[in-house]
Formats: C-alpha cells, structure tokens, sequence
C-alpha cells in the first residue's frame, strides 16, 4: 500500500517569475498569478503548505481591462473614521496606484487565511518596466499556468 505524499514547508523549491502585464487583461492575468503563488502549477502543490513562486510584475500601469470598467469599477478603502469611506474609479486609481490595482486582484484570488497572507508576500509589482530581482534570474511565466 503507497502512502499519500504530502509536501514539506522546507523541501519546497521556490522559483522566480516574471510577468508583462503591458496589454494583458486584468482578471485573466491575476488568475494565472495567483496560481503561480499558490503553487498550483506544480506537481508537489498541497493545500495546506506554501509550495508557491515568486511572481513580480512589471509594467502593471499598461494593464487592460474590458468593457466600461475603467469608470464603473470603484475600489473602497476607509479611513476607520466616521465617514472616512473613500472611493476612486480604475481610471483614477490606474493614474495614482497601478501597482495596488494588480494586487488587489490576485489578492481576492488567494483563500482568505494566513496562508495566503504569506502568498501574498511573494508578489512583487511594479508600475514601470524596471525591477531589482534581476540577481534572481526571474524566468517568464509559462503561458499554460
């Protein structure tokens, strides 16, 4: 009789990703990212252990939506005050945080637990094409994950 194999927090092998998100639509590339974190691309993936990559995104101000999303999707954030709720189109938010609009995305992607919370951490996103992983030797996101 075999046994179940289940993956262990340090005998997971970590890789480094990298993705352009210049003309990529928002979900579908938040979908393939959050995969990536949670190791779901990978035979030895368990649901309770960490066995994601490292995924940093470049060029998230070039990010595509469809529809009329960029003026109807609103993000909220609030303040903790009375009457601090605050609200910013896409559009607006693209212009401010580009960076924020990506991680917001995977980040509802991820299950809401400290797992994920730890998954989160292991995405790097920035605004323009330029980042300092280059001493990780960041490989492309495979299309098919």
């Amino acid at each position: 009789m075999s046994k179940t194999w289940n993956a262990k927090p340090g005998e997971v092998d970590r890789r480094w990703y990298v993705v352009d998100a210049e003309g990529q639509t928002l979900g579908r590339l938040a979908t393939r990212i959050a995969d990536t974190l949670r190791g779901k691309n990978k035979p030895q993936y368990t649901p309770h252990i960490d066995t994601g990559d490292f995924v940093v995104v470049v060029n998230a101000e070039k990010i595509v939506v469809t529809g009329k999303k960029l003026d109807d999707k609103i993000y909220y954030r609030h303040s903790g005050y009375p009457g601090g709720l605050r609200q910013r189109t896409l559009r607006e938010q693209l212009d401010r945080r580009p960076t924020e609009v990506i991680r917001k995305a995977v980040k509802g992607m991820l299950p809401r637990n400290r797992l994920a919370r730890t998954q989160i951490n292991k995405l790097k996103v920035y605004a323009g094409p330029e980042h300092p992983h280059d001493a990780q030797a960041p490989a492309p996101l495979p299309e098919g994950s």
